[in-house]
């Protein structure tokens, strides 16, 4: 996860500074969960949001059917 963090920063040019200052946070907080990619669905769910996109979390059966 941790890795498509990133991407998604460079897409947005949004640096861990900028992202942590988005989420209220530290950029040492920021750059350790990314390093740990240690993040809780609501991190996640914040990141997203702080970067301007959806995050969507879910299981996909053989038959396609999501949960």
């Amino acid at each position: 996860m941790a890795k498509k963090i990133k991407l998604l920063m460079v897409e947005r040019d949004v640096t861990a500074a900028k992202l942590a200052e988005k989420l209220g946070t530290s950029q040492s907080n920021i750059s350790n969960k990314l390093k740990r990619d240690n993040f809780s669905e609501k991190e996640l769910e914040d990141i997203a949001k702080a970067l301007e996109a959806k995050y969507e979390a879910h299981f996909v059966l053989e038959d396609g059917r999501r949960f």
